[in-house]
């Protein structure tokens, strides 16, 4: 793919590491420089969230355990029941997305959802798919192992891949399966490999009257496992969960699953088939901090191989949409959840709502599954809708579009571009680009401008809306 994207490496990172560059966002890692900022975004607690945080607090249901939502449901108190809180969850993705200051931890959040991908909404999870999510946050910068066990005792991944109702007497095999195929060693094991699996993980489950997980050693299938050459007597039933649990640490720390998931992160942030060298000494760092995962992002950010692959990767339809509304600056209504929920329902047209893929294995992330054209054109029109103000009307707009965009106007049409060009792609065109916005103008680059000429009134809109459909925009 030809490269039309800046060389300028902090605003690679940002378009990496962030749903996309802003103002702030730039002048920040310009001030800290890159190692400052990766190691303030690797420990995003002691980052100033309020806003955000005030924010989510418009969806009240995400911050529900099962429990509580399952007693709210009870008493009738919700329209539509566990629905709404699936629905709130979706929304307050895209609004974290959009304007939390901890963007690496919602990339990671996001990365981690697909991997471990527990579909939303889905009538299996009504009630545990917000807990599942506070725990993908919990331990989304952490060891990997952790978030695996913590994944493996989830309500929600033991009911969306039919754990719960495995017993001893009838052994489910499909958490089993995928927990070997996609979340760790992948397509490595026997059939043996998965009966044993599956066996041993019998009693992680789901209590029927509240909801929670827990270990039902009445259920649990004894007897000794061989799983990829890890043995494990399984004596007791008593000791399954204990077990179960050691066999998923076991996974994690693979030599199969380090280099699963280098790869998974290196196709994420560097390209859609990457350098096999990067991904090796990736997994190596993996294997030597134990699954730790910001040691692993701090070496592939700080690469030869990440800094050479500007233009690499395409944005996907949700981080075109966030993308646009960070760098046009809009901002969420002052009260309500409308505007918000307007952009969710935009990427559920683009087939690319959170968490909303069906299959097992997560949205996937290359060019080829984001780029046909009944896409692009979705992605088009929500660039001259968001860049007009149509549609979702409710985001809050910036006083002048034009002023904080090109805050100097400048003499003449061809420079009019090229600042807003790099005010939201960080490049000037390349002339026989530019020269063609400047047609759909009627002008020629020496053109003066004035104040009242339609490219900075009737026509701004239409204008940034070109350049947003641009590959200088569509370049992650």
């Amino acid at each position: 793919m030809t490269v039309f994207t800046p060389q300028d490496p902090v605003l690679h990172l940002l378009r990496r590491a962030t749903y996309g560059p802003t103002p702030d966002g730039e002048a920040e890692l310009r001030s800290l420089g890159a190692a400052a900022w990766l190691d303030r975004q690797l420990a995003p607690a002691g980052i100033d969230d309020a806003a955000c945080t005030k924010l989510l607090a418009r969806f009240p249901l995400i911050g529900l355990d099962i429990s509580a939502l399952r007693a709210r449901v009870k008493a009738g108190t919700m329209k539509n029941g566990g629905w709404d809180a699936m629905q709130e969850l979706g929304s307050a993705a895209v609004a974290r997305a959009a304007w939390s200051k901890r963007q690496l931890l919602e990339v990671m959040v996001d990365v981690w959802s697909n991997h471990l991908n527990v579909t939303c909404p889905s009538s299996d999870v009504w009630d545990s798919r917000g807990s599942y999510d506070a725990l993908i946050r919990t331990h989304a910068l952490g060891r990997f192992a952790d978030l695996l066990k913590a994944s493996a005792t989830s309500p929600a991944m033991l009911s969306y891949l039919d754990n719960r109702s495995s017993t001893k007497a009838k052994p489910n095999e499909n958490y089993a399966r995928e927990l070997m195929e996609l979340h760790t060693v992948g397509l490595i094991y026997t059939e043996v490999d998965v009966k044993d699996a599956a066996r041993l993980l019998t009693g992680l489950t789901v209590d029927k009257a509240t909801g929670l997980y827990k270990f039902d050693a009445t259920q649990h299938a004894t007897g000794a496992v061989t799983i990829l050459g890890w043995r494990h007597d399984n004596a007791t039933a008593g000791g399954g969960e204990t077990a179960a649990l050691q066999f998923v640490e076991m996974l994690a720390q693979h030599p199969a699953t380090a280099e699963r998931v280098a790869r998974k992160l290196c196709v994420r942030f560097v390209s859609d088939d990457p350098p096999a060298a990067l991904v090796q000494r990736l997994r190596q760092v993996y294997v030597q901090q134990k699954s730790a995962i910001a040691p692993v992002l701090r070496a592939l950010f700080t690469s030869a191989e990440f800094a050479a692959s500007v233009g690499a990767k395409v944005r996907t339809p949700f981080e075109d949409l966030i993308g646009t509304v960070r760098v046009l600056g809009l901002q969420p209504e002052a009260t309500g959840t409308e505007g918000v929920r307007a952009l969710y329902n935009y990427l559920v047209a683009a087939g690319h709502a959170p968490m909303r893929w069906a299959p097992p294995n997560g949205y996937p992330d290359v060019a080829a599954a984001w780029t046909a054209p009944s896409g692009l054109l979705i992605r088009w029109n929500a660039h001259l809708n968001l860049a007009a103000g149509w549609y979702p009307k409710q985001l809050v707009r910036p006083a002048s579009m034009l002023a904080s965009l090109v805050p100097a106007l400048p003499p003449t049409h061809g420079a009019f571009v090229d600042a807003l060009a790099t005010r939201l792609v960080g490049t000037t065109l390349q002339p026989a680009h530019r020269d063609a916005l400047l047609s759909f103008l009627g002008k020629t680059p020496t053109s003066p401008l004035k104040a009242k000429d339609p490219a900075v009134t009737g026509r701004l809109p239409h204008l940034i809306a070109l350049i947003l459909d641009s590959p200088y925009f569509l370049a992650r």
